[in-house]
């Protein structure tokens, strides 16, 4: 589903009403505001709509390329909202999670915060990003929740061990491992950039996606143009995986 930002209003899920533990993963890697990151206003609303039907527990979960405390980023972007519990990956329990896939494109197991498994419903809310030509939306935001400490750092971009085998089948592999309830796409600009992924140009687009994030992410490539090869992978292991 698309919206105008301008219009956007975010509209509970019911399952959220029942729910005792949600987890939003934003996309806080950088202390560098919206579109680099998820901007404290998308989550501002999100969180206030929450709470306008449910008290449960919101956590906002992420970690840095580096391996460096994720706390002042959080500080830096303006993540201070009451009520609101704030994690580093790296400060977490991590367990290894099985790939559901019969045969994994890449990685046959996962090393991930405890915290999402006991989590009763998982949101990933990402900005529009192109870095060295590869689009970035609600999916690809789900590669910080993996200890960078476990996959290699890299400096600015983290995660090497993952990329080196091939980082769209990583992200296949990890939608059927981590099944995240909800994607948000906030479009309002696209962010494009080469190497430095904190610095490049910003195209106004002033729309919102919203749906299941291998949706989402398909409806917002197709409307903004972007090339996600892990996108292609999800669609034919999901046959392979459903029958």
């Amino acid at each position: 589903m698309v919206f105008d930002a301008s219009e956007f209003v975010f509209e509970v899920p019911s399952e959220i009403s029942r729910a005792r533990r949600v987890l939003i993963k934003p996309c806080a890697t950088y202390p560098v505001p919206y579109p680099v990151t998820t901007s404290q206003h998308m989550l501002s609303v999100i969180v206030e709509s929450i709470r306008q039907v449910s008290d449960a527990d919101i956590i906002l979960l992420d970690g840095t390329p580096d391996g460096e405390p994720v706390n002042p980023v959080y500080q830096a972007l303006g993540y201070n909202f009451p009520r609101v519990l704030t994690l580093d990956v790296k400060d977490c329990i991590w367990v290894e999670v099985d790939n559901p896939l019969p045969k994994p494109l890449a990685v046959p197991t996962f090393w991930v915060p405890n915290v999402i498994l006991s989590s009763d419903y998982l949101i990933t809310v990402a900005p529009v990003k192109v870095l060295g030509g590869r689009g970035s939306l609600s999916l690809m935001n789900l590669l910080s929740v993996l200890p960078s400490a476990k996959y290699g750092r890299g400096g600015l971009r983290g995660w090497q061990d993952l990329y080196n085998l091939g980082i769209d089948r990583v992200i296949a592999d990890l939608y059927f491992t981590l099944p995240f309830d909800l994607g948000i796409v906030e479009a309002r600009q696209k962010f494009t950039s080469g190497e430095d992924p904190t610095r490049g140009e910003v195209e106004d687009w002033g729309k919102i996606f919203i749906g299941e994030p291998y949706q989402v992410d398909c409806e917002a490539a197709a409307a903004l143009g972007l090339k996600t090869g892990y996108l292609d992978l999800i669609e034919e292991a999901r046959v392979e995986f459903d029958g």
